[in-house]
């Protein structure tokens, strides 16, 4: 029998795949054939987005840092991401490095002397280029780049990863919306999610490498002279590209990992540089001071939206950068699902937020603040021109002023590179997944998105377009935001029946041994496998074998001084055992109605109304049936109760 050689084009998803593509065709097509007027329809319906919605995004936003801080304060922390015996792939070290360099490197790179200082030279509220207005500078700073943008990945990047590895769903978006519309995510809802995302992330990372060079063009023709001009940043897009394909052939272990781990590196090298050879003391107080001004204005600032003085600077910043964090949570959170497997909710969660929060305060309070010395105490005016007319050279300005500039700056040119090729590598992978059948990509429909997203970049800053994708970008993430809410939804609804999974197993009481008479296995099956039962055998259950065992405790338990008293209560029996000074211990069956198991024949399950014999102690019901129980198994299970009881007081005793 000869054997079917698979198509090269197998793996691919392809009402995903091809929408995609079309998408993203059209739009270029638009760009190129009429590019004044669709950059001027973007930039008006980012407008009118940002204007009318702002509230939206401010209120989502919000609701993002609320359940987070809920999932990871209550037992869903305890879950796995996975089964609960698994453990985390990579280390701890390599996890920070990928998900950090996937997520705002680059950023970081660009706006962390920039953006302190342009909003020292441009405040919200207040006068500008004040000591008052550094500090509120460095404040918003710290906002924009916090613990907000980094909740957007992780509620999309949770998600993920707890519907792929918990509930083996495929990695994607769609997985998220499950506990929804269940099996319809394999249907076209599903496939117009993943396309959404998909074009997201094209979209961004083409953008991220449209304006990127631009950051490493400045960087090259601060040192060396090289001609600021479209032709060298072509060039660099295409080096660029083909140093993030090298990355997607190694894949994430050999590729993306050892890259991460580079930059991480470098950019540790350069922070403590700054540190050391700027004003130590003076960095050291004022990020102290700046962290302490945005964890107590934290709550104001989240729900603030200048309402009452109006004056556009929300939604070019806040909103702005809002948009751009959910607009990019497709691709940051699928990176950082993919590489987390194996982690605690909880773990995930403080990782995922604390840590690259902690890191990006650090960053910027170090270069925000040494910026803005230089700007206020060292008469550095050239920075804060340099900053106003072209935002790409500030890090380069600010590092001139420093000794051993040449090298530095060398060094954070490279990194630069780095950054971009990590961001585009990790978006290659993301697409790919997305797009893909499976996660066994042939290595061209991998490369393929890294040869396209190069191509979009190229073609859109020789458009001129790249604002317009800018803004396109930023507006898909309206739509997107809806989307994320609806994973909040099922998000709560899977981990709800985990977390009472978990309570279940873990107090669940299985039946007694019964030592004197032991049952077969066939015996212990069809005990626990019986149907409900009426209110009269119940109670008739209870008033019988209950209150003999209970007569049997009475009796052993005056032998040694300890009285028992045994109470008709409503709708059943309680025994309790006098500790005197001491928490009684009390110990209750009762007649409680239940739901009939799904399982029981329709002929059985009639609408009648069933009951149990359920134990409750001090604590209240302990969601267990004992119909059926013998003496003896009644007796085994109130010893093991009041043992529990005494190990209690015990411990309240010490």
């Amino acid at each position: 029998m000869s054997s079917k050689t698979p198509s090269w084009f197998a793996n691919v998803n392809p009402n995903v795949f091809f929408s995609t593509v079309i998408v993203i065709a059209v739009f270029l097509g638009l760009v190129l054939i009429t590019p004044d007027a669709f950059d001027l329809i973007t930039q008006k319906l980012n407008t009118w987005i940002t204007t009318s919605f702002s509230w939206f995004y401010v209120l989502s936003v919000a609701i993002f840092l609320l359940l987070l801080a809920y999932f990871a304060l209550s037992d869903a922390g305890k879950i796995k991401l996975g089964p609960d015996h698994s453990q985390p792939e990579y280390s701890n070290q390599s996890w920070f490095a990928m998900l950090f360099t996937a997520g705002m490197g680059i950023g970081l790179m660009f706006f962390g002397v920039a953006e302190p200082i342009m909003h020292f030279a441009s405040p919200p509220t207040g006068d500008p280029e004040t000591v008052a207005a550094a500090r509120q500078a460095m404040r918003i700073t710290f906002f924009h780049w916090g613990l907000h943008a980094w909740g957007i990945y992780a509620l999309v990047g949770l998600s993920l990863a707890y519907f792929a590895y918990r509930h083996n769903l495929p990695l994607k978006v769609r997985s998220a919306l499950y506990p929804m519309i269940g099996k319809k995510i394999y249907g076209p809802i599903g496939d117009g999610v993943d396309t959404f995302a998909t074009i997201g992330t094209v979209f961004g990372v083409a953008t991220t490498l449209g304006f990127g060079v631009t950051q490493i063009n400045s960087g090259m023709n601060y040192l060396f002279g090289i001609e600021t001009s479209a032709t060298t940043q072509i060039w660099l897009i295409v080096a660029v590209s083909i140093m993030a394909s090298m990355s997607v052939i190694l894949g994430v272990d050999k590729g993306i990992k050892r890259l991460s781990e580079l930059n991480l590196i470098l950019a540790l090298i350069l922070l403590l540089f700054v540190f050391f050879a700027g004003p130590t003391i003076y960095l050291l107080q004022t990020t102290l001071q700046n962290v302490g001004d945005y964890l107590s204005n934290l709550f104001t600032m989240t729900f603030n939206l200048y309402a009452y003085q109006p004056n556009g600077w929300i939604g070019g910043w806040t909103i702005m950068y809002w948009a751009w964090w959910i607009s990019w949570s497709p691709f940051v959170g699928m990176f950082i699902a993919r590489v987390s497997k194996g982690r605690s909710v909880r773990e995930f969660i403080v990782g995922v937020m604390l840590i690259p929060t902690g890191f990006t305060m650090i960053w910027m309070g170090f270069l925000g603040n040494a910026g803005l010395y230089n700007i206020l105490h060292k008469g550095q005016q050239s920075l804060l021109t340099a900053t106003q007319q072209d935002s790409s050279m500030a890090f380069f300005e600010f590092l001139s002023a420093m000794p051993f500039a040449g090298v530095f700056q060398v060094v954070a040119t490279v990194l630069v590179i780095l950054f971009f090729v990590t961001s585009a590598d990790s978006g290659a992978l993301v697409t790919d997944y997305l797009t893909a059948k499976t996660d066994q990509s042939p290595l061209w429909q991998r490369l393929f998105w890294t040869v396209l997203m190069a191509i979009l970049a190229i073609v859109l800053l020789l458009a001129g377009g790249l604002k317009a994708l800018q803004s396109a970008t930023i507006m898909s993430a309206l739509p997107f935001t809806f989307i994320m809410l609806l994973i909040c939804i099922g998000l709560v609804k899977a981990l709800k029946v985990d977390v009472t999974r978990m309570h279940a197993l873990q107090g669940a009481r299985t039946t007694p041994y019964a030592l004197k008479n032991p049952r077969s296995w066939q015996q212990r099956l069809g005990l626990i496998m019986h149907y409900p039962h009426s209110q009269v055998e119940v109670e008739q259950f209870i008033q019988d074998t209950v209150r003999q065992a209970f007569l049997k405790l009475e009796k052993e338990f005056a032998v040694r001084n300890l009285e028992v008293k045994i109470d008709q209560i409503a709708d059943g029996l309680q025994l309790s055992v006098d500790h005197r000074k001491e928490i009684n211990f009390i110990y209750q069956v009762v007649a409680r109605s239940t739901t009939p198991p799904s399982f029981m024949t329709e002929q059985t399950r009639q609408e009648v109304e069933y009951f149990q014999a359920e134990v409750f102690l001090r604590e209240g019901g302990q969601h267990y049936d004992v119909m059926e129980w013998t003496v003896d198994d009644i007796l085994q299970d109130v010893i093991d109760q009041y043992e529990r009881h005494l190990h209690f007081l015990s411990v309240v005793r010490s």
